[in-house]
């Protein structure tokens, strides 16, 4: 009778884990916005910012995962040197893309709703309220949220961005035969207009 009880309760245990994830992904995301609105909103130079900003990113965002989404069908083509060299500057433009809304985040405020199930992975929506602007709808997709969460997508205002952003390098590298050299070019053409 106990082996049976121990099986049971080792068949219980990914259930009630599953169960929590949607839970444990809300508060994820609460602590998640409130340490990028911090590092957003402190005092120093935008500099300053993104260096206080990327271990939160490296730390909460599958930032590698993303990226290789991003780049799809032509993740296989690219060489390992230029794979290597794409996800770098991957997190730099990602980066990049936060600290220069910098000004957009000084008087926002963040709801963060129930999380729910999405596929295989977790969903939580927020509501982002900006002074003058209308609230903006943003879902985060999490996944693993029962045990190591990482955000893998936002969806702002039902656009996704990983989506959006591979169908952008896929126009890109369509227009150019597949060269993956040309797009990290664009890249770090990009990463220096920011700057």
């Amino acid at each position: 009778m106990g082996a049976v009880a121990g099986v049971a309760a080792s068949l219980a245990c990914p259930q009630r884990t599953w169960a929590d994830a949607p839970d444990k992904a809300a508060d994820f995301v609460k602590v998640t916005a409130d340490r990028i609105l911090s590092a957003m909103k402190a005092a120093g130079s935008p500099e300053d910012r993104r260096k206080a900003l990327r271990p939160i990113i490296d730390g909460a965002i599958d930032v590698d995962g993303i990226a290789r989404f991003c780049l799809g069908r032509f993740w296989k083509g690219a060489s390992a040197d230029q794979q290597k060299r794409y996800v770098t500057l991957f997190h730099e433009v990602l980066i990049g893309n936060i600290t220069s809304r910098l000004g957009e985040y000084q008087d926002v405020k963040v709801t963060v709703g129930k999380g729910q199930v999405r596929d295989e992975n977790d969903s939580v929506a927020t509501t982002v309220e900006r002074t003058g602007a209308p609230p903006t709808t943003v879902e985060w997709i999490i996944a693993n949220a029962a045990q190591a969460p990482k955000v893998i997508d936002v969806v702002a205002e039902g656009t996704s961005l990983r989506l959006t952003q591979r169908q952008d390098y896929a126009a890109f590298l369509t227009r150019n035969d597949g060269n993956i050299d040309k797009l990290i070019g664009a890249m770090k053409d990009q990463l220096a207009d920011a700057k």
